[in-house]
This record gives C-alpha cells, structure tokens and sequence, in this order.
C-alpha cells in the first residue's frame, strides 16, 4: 500500500480515535521534506576545478535521491578559520513536497533506512516539540539510485520532515502509525 494511501485509510482514523478529532483536517500531516548536505570539508583544500567536480558529483547523487535537483547553498562570508571565501559553494538543499515527498518517504522507510549499517531504529528524541523528525544518514549510499561503484566520494545528509503536528506526542504518533521504524 502507499503511503498517501496509508495515510487516509489507517492513519487518519486511528489518530482521530486517540487523540479524538472532531475534523478529518485537524489530524496531523507531512507538510515537507527538506534534505540538506554540506560539503565544505571536502572541496576545502581543492582547486577551482577539481571542487567543481566534487560539487557536481554530489548535486548529481542528491539529484537522483530527491528525484529534483538541489539547490546549492553558497557561503554569505568569508571565515579563514575553515577556509571558505564568501560566495563558494558549501552545501546542497532540496525541498520536497507532494508525490516527490511520499515517494522519497517511501523509500526512505523501507529500502534506505534497512539498508544502513547497524541501524536499530530511529529514537523517539529525534522528534522535536512540535512534532518534526530529524534523521542524519551517514552514507547516501543506502539509497538504491545510488551505486557505489560510481561514486567518487560518500557523503552525509540530513532529512528533516515538517509536520503540522502542534506537539511531540502527536508527531510521534504519526510517524509511528506512517511506519518509521522508531524504537
């Protein structure tokens, strides 16, 4: 079943129940998907075209798991401390929503997140007070668009999901009740 699917026929009802909703619109929901990555330590030390190359490796390998292309995030000043100079490219973001953002999910619940190295479960403390989840992946590797054969570098990205929960409780709930395997 998919998970938009999911969501409409046991999610919904099964939170209006708990938490008793009188209104179909009230129960919480995944507004957004923002994935985000930074690159700094790895084009630090590099010249102009070999950080350009770095740079398109890993919009390219965020590209093929968000399904969007990224947005690359550029230094706004110059900090000599870690060798960045204002206006250099230093991370990737995207913002998924819609069908990009339940198929992402979809995959991210049950091929990526099996597939990561002494993965336990996610813990309850990854969600916030208002009710949002953050997951830090070590490897874009578990994804399986990625092959790793033809990666030059592996890297790490973080995936925040928005909800419009109000509080930690319910947010867990919802996760919990979508399939994220938290403990």
């Amino acid at each position: 079943m998919r998970l938009k699917e999911k969501y409409n026929k046991e999610v919904i009802p099964k939170m209006m129940e708990k938490f008793g909703f009188k209104s179909v619109m009230a129960v919480p929901r995944v507004k957004k998907v923002s994935i985000n990555t930074g690159f700094g330590r790895m084009v630090v030390d590099k010249t102009g075209g070999e950080r350009d190359k770095i740079c398109a490796s890993i919009i390219e390998d965020l590209a093929l798991i968000a399904g969007q292309r990224p947005v690359l995030a550029k230094a706004k000043k110059s900090i000599s401390t870690f060798k960045t100079r204002e206006g250099m490219a230093i991370g990737a973001r995207a913002t998924l929503r819609g069908k990009k953002m339940y198929d992402f999910l979809e995959r991210l619940i049950d091929v990526a997140l099996p597939r990561s190295r002494d993965f336990r479960g996610l813990k309850s403390s990854s969600v916030d007070k208002s009710g949002n989840l953050t997951i830090g992946l070590k490897e874009h590797i578990i994804f399986p668009e990625v092959s790793p054969e033809k990666t030059k570098s592996i890297f790490g990205f973080e995936v925040s999901i928005t909800t419009d929960a109000n509080d930690k409780e319910k947010g867990l709930e919802l996760f919990k009740l979508l399939g994220f395997p938290i403990k």
